[in-house]
């Protein structure tokens, strides 16, 4: 006999679920911080003047773009451990599994990143570098000042579409045993012995629904800050 839908255990999901967004928010941040260093490497590889480092960039964007995210994340937590302990002896398969979580998503999120930081500085062309010079400034002060707040407002969409995709692509953290939003939300099914599971896939969708909407409310915000002023075709 199958048993009724209970909405009251969507709110006791919730209540279990929501003090696991620290974990969820600790993946999702040090991603970004991790994942923005690397994809500026890696823009700066795509014009550098040696092919070498050009064909290693644009190698290493299409590599990980084509690889799925659980693929990776397996590789990672499972490969690394294994160079660390034949290359230097070193033991690491008690390290936190966040950290591991990072790192796989880190080398996504830079490889998508720096595709969007790429596409954001052609967007405005050489000319705007070339003025900057012309009436004096430096290349760092025409970088900083001119050409990266306008490349800035021009990548504002694509940041936050792949910062929603990022957060979705962290709930994949619990197939390796990270307890975030995702992993608490199936320790409640498995207490449950596979009881309540469509009650806690609810309350899990109101979570990510929750969080989605706040980014791109968010950003929707920051494009309209800061494009003020810009004319469009």
């Amino acid at each position: 006999m199958n048993r009724p839908f209970y909405p009251v255990q969507i709110l006791n999901s919730l209540k279990i679920i929501l003090p696991k967004l620290g974990v969820t928010f600790g993946v999702v941040l040090g991603t970004v911080f991790f994942g923005l260093l690397l994809s500026i490497l890696i823009v700066r590889q795509k014009y550098s003047k040696y092919s070498f480092w050009r064909g290693f960039a644009a190698t290493y964007i299409h590599i990980l773009r084509c690889t799925p995210s659980i693929v990776l994340l397996f590789i990672v937590f499972y490969g690394i451990p294994k160079f660390m302990l034949v290359l230097f002896d070193l033991n690491i398969n008690f390290w936190p599994k966040m950290f591991f979580v990072i790192i796989a998503l880190t080398l996504l999120y830079s490889a998508q990143l720096a595709e969007i930081i790429r596409s954001a500085l052609e967007a405005i062309g050489p000319g705007q570098f070339e003025a900057g010079i012309s009436i004096g400034l430096t290349p760092f002060q025409t970088m900083t000042r001119i050409v990266i707040p306008q490349a800035f407002v021009v990548a504002l969409p694509n940041l936050g579409n792949s910062l929603i995709a990022l957060l979705k692509e962290g709930s994949l953290a619990f197939t390796i045993g990270l307890i975030d939003v995702m992993g608490s939300g199936n320790l409640i099914i498995s207490r449950n012995y596979g009881a309540y599971a469509l009650e806690t896939y609810i309350a899990l969708a109101i979570v990510y629904w929750g969080l989605t909407l706040i980014i791109e409310r968010t950003f929707c915000y920051l494009e309209k800050r800061y494009s003020k002023g810009v004319k469009h075709a």
